[in-house]
C-alpha cells in the first residue's frame, strides 16, 4: 500500500465516495466534530450524548463497514482508505458493544470536558459569533442531562469509572462554576451588548447551574456505585491499547521495554546534568536551570510571545530544507487557554485554513513564571515538525485524500508518536545543542516512558518495579514512581496520574507510537541502504495521514 505522491492529483473513486459520505453523516450526528473541524452550519448545536445518540453513531459505523465490504480499491490510496476505515470503525464498534462508551467519565476526555471545551473554538469577535455561542450554550443543560442518563444506564450494567475519577470530575465541575471559574470569566470578558447580552447571560447562568448539578449528581448518586479499584484489567486494557495505537502490541514485552527505555533516558539525563554543572545531580542541574535568568519568562503573555517566536523560527528553518511545508501550513497561532488544568495541546486548522492550527497552553492557577529550558521541546512537539506540520499537511492534501482521511481520521499512537519522534528529530538536526534545552527534551521523554510503565503496569496488574518495592501496584507506589521520573509541580503530577488511571491506554501511545515510528524508519533505511532519503521518508509518511500504526507500516513498507 504505497501512498500516492502529494504531487499527483487523482480522480475521486467509489471508495472516496463511501468515505466522504461517512464523513458527512458523522458531521450530521456530531455538531461538535463539525466545529472542531471548522465546518460551519451547526455551531449553535450540541451532540446527542444519550444512549440513543451513541447507538446512532454505532449504526453509522456498521452501515459504512457494510458498504466497504462491497467496494474494490482502484489504487493504493483506496487500499489504505479501506484498511484504515475498517480498523477505525471496527474498533469503534467493539468499544460501543462493550458498553463503556456510555460510561465515559475521566479527568481529561469525557463529555464533561468535551462539551465545555468546544466553546474555546467559537467566534467571539462579532455580535453574530456571540449570538451563536449563546444559542449553543443554552443547550448545555440538555446535553449534560443526556450524559447523566447514559452514566446511570451504564451503572445499572455495573459499568462505572473508578471513585477517583468520579470525585475529580465533580471537582472540575466545582472549578468551572466558581466565582473565578470559566463561566464567570466568560461573562466578564464578553463584549456582547443589548438583547444579545441578556441571551448570553441567561444561557451561561443555566449552563453553570447544569454543571453544578452534574457535580452534585457525581458525588451524591454515582460515587457510591463506583468501584474503588483503578485498574481496568487486561481485557478492557487490550481494546483501549489497540484503539489508541492502531496496532496490537505485546503488552508484557512493552512493559519491560518501557522500564528499559526509562533507564536509558535516566542515564542520559545524568550525563547531561554534567554538561550543565560538573558534579551536579539531575535535580541540582534542574535547580540551576530554574534559577538561570536566561531561561526565565515572567507572565503568560511573555510565555505566549516566546512560544510564537520559537514556533515561527522552526517553520522558517525547516521549510524547504528538511520538510516540504505548504504555504497555508506555515502559519501557527500560539494561545493561552481559558482553562487552568496545566495541559498543553494542539487544535488543527479548519479545512480552508481560515482558522489556523493553534498551540494552547492551559496555565495552572497561580503559575506566573516559566522555564524555557523545559518548553522548547514542547514547541517542536505541538508545532513544527510535530502536530502542526503533521495535521496541517494532511489537511492540505485535498488533491489526493478524501475528507475522512484528511480531516477526521486521528489515531493517538500515530499523532503523538510522530510528535515525540519530532522532538528527537530536532535534536538530530542540531536544534537542541544547548544542554539545558536538551535536558528539557530528556525530562519530557522520561515522563512519557514512565507513562508506559505506570499505565500498563497498573491496569494490567503486572508486578511493580523493585525501585518502588515490587509486588502489586498501589496509588502510593505509582505516585512514588512518577515523582522519581518526572520533574513537575505536585498539582500537575497529581493530575497526570489521575489521567493515567482514568483513561487507560492513551498515555503509552506517545512513547509506544514513537517506538513504532522509529521501527518503520529503521526498517526502510535498512532496506533502501544508500538510497534512503530522510526528507522523502517524511513526505511519504505524512502524505498517508493519521492512520493506525499497523496500516501506516503496511503502507510505507510495501514494495
Amino acid at each position: 500500500m504505497t501512498p500516492t505522491s502529494s504531487a499527483a492529483p487523482r480522480t475521486p473513486s467509489a471508495v472516496d465516495a463511501i468515505a466522504d459520505a461517512h464523513f458527512d453523516a458523522v458531521i450530521a450526528l456530531s455538531p461538535l466534530t463539525a466545529t472542531y473541524l471548522g465546518i460551519p452550519g451547526a455551531d449553535d448545536q450540541l451532540d446527542d450524548f444519550s444512549e440513543g445518540g451513541l447507538a446512532a453513531q454505532a449504526d453509522l459505523a456498521r452501515a459504512t463497514l457494510a458498504r466497504l465490504d462491497a467496494a474494490a480499491p482502484v489504487d493504493e490510496v483506496d487500499a489504505v482508505t479501506i484498511a484504515a476505515m475498517r480498523e477505525r470503525l471496527g474498533l469503534q464498534l467493539e468499544h460501543h458493544e462493550s458498553g463503556w462508551d456510555a460510561a465515559s467519565l475521566n479527568v481529561l476526555d469525557s463529555p464533561l470536558q468535551e462539551i465545555r471545551g468546544i466553546f474555546d473554538l467559537m467566534d467571539t469577535t462579532s455580535p453574530d459569533g456571540w449570538a451563536t455561542l449563546a444559542a449553543r450554550m443554552a443547550k448545555v443543560p440538555e446535553a449534560l442531562q443526556q450524559h447523566r442518563d447514559a452514566l446511570l444506564a451504564a451503572a445499572d450494567r455495573g459499568q462505572v469509572s473508578a471513585q477517583r475519577q468520579v470525585r475529580a470530575c465533580a471537582e472540575q465541575c466545582d472549578e468551572l462554576v466558581a466565582p473565578d471559574g470559566y463561566f464567570a470569566a466568560l461573562l466578564a470578558g464578553a463584549d456582547a451588548q443589548g438583547p444579545a447580552r441578556s441571551d448570553l447571560e441567561g444561557a451561561v447562568t443555566a449552563a453553570a447551574a447544569a454543571y453544578e448539578s452534574l457535580g452534585s449528581f457525581l458525588r451524591e448518586t454515582l460515587l457510591e456505585r463506583a468501584p474503588i479499584k483503578d485498574a481496568v484489567g487486561a481485557e478492557r486494557y487490550g481494546l483501549a491499547s489497540r484503539t489508541f495505537l492502531g496496532a496490537a502490541v505485546d503488552l508484557d514485552e512493552t512493559y519491560v521495554w518501557g522500564q528499559e527505555e526509562l533507564a536509558r533516558i535516566t542515564d542520559q539525563m545524568a550525563q547531561t546534568a554534567q554538561r550543565i554543572r560538573p558534579g551536579a545531580s539531575v535535580k541540582e542541574a534542574i535547580d540551576a536551570l530554574d534559577a538561570d535568568p536566561a531561561y526565565l519568562l515572567s507572565g503568560t503573555e511573555a510565555l505566549r510571545t516566546w512560544m510564537q517566536e520559537r514556533a515561527d523560527e522552526a517553520v522558517e528553518a525547516l521549510a524547504g530544507t528538511h520538510f516540504d511545508i505548504p504555504e497555508p501550513v506555515r502559519t501557527i497561532e500560539c494561545c493561552i487557554a481559558p482553562t487552568q488544568t496545566g495541559g498543553i495541546y494542539y487544535t488543527g486548522p479548519s479545512d480552508d485554513f481560515a482558522r489556523p492550527g493553534r498551540m494552547w497552553w492551559s496555565v495552572p492557577k497561580g503559575v506566573t513564571e516559566f522555564g524555557t529550558w523545559r518548553e522548547l521541546t514542547t514547541v517542536y512537539h505541538e508545532g513544527v515538525p510535530g502536530h502542526h506540520l503533521q495535521v496541517g499537511q494532511t489537511t492540505y492534501r485535498r488533491e489526493s485524500l478524501n475528507r475522512w482521511r484528511r480531516l477526521m481520521c486521528w489515531v493517538s499512537g500515530h499523532g503523538e508518536g510522530w510528535a515525540l519522534y519530532a522532538e528527537w528529530l530536532m535534536a538530530e538536526l542540531g536544534y537542541m545543542e544547548d544542554p539545558g534545552n536538551y535536558l528539557g527534551l530528556l525530562d519530557g521523554q522520561s515522563l512519557r516512558a514512565a507513562r508506559v510503565v505506570l499505565d500498563i503496569g497498573i491496569h494490567c496488574e503486572l508486578p511493580a518495579p523493585a525501585s518502588v518495592g515490587g509486588g502489586s501496584w498501589t496509588y502510593d507506589k505509582a505516585w512514588d514512581f512518577l515523582n522519581r521520573h518526572a520533574n513537575q509541580g505536585e498539582g500537575q503530577l497529581r493530575f497526570e496520574l489521575d489521567r493515567y488511571l482514568g483513561w487507560p491506554g492513551q498515555a503509552p501511545s506517545y512513547k509506544v507510537g514513537e517506538r513504532l515510528w522509529m521501527q518503520v524508519r529503521d526498517e526502510l533505511a535498512a532496506r533502501d541502504g544508500a538510497a534512503f532519503d530522510l526528507k522523502a521518508f517524511h513526505r511519504r509518511a505524512l502524505d498517508v495521514g493519521s492512520v493506525g500504526l499497523d496500516v501506516l507500516r503496511g503502507a510505507l513498507l510495501a514494495p
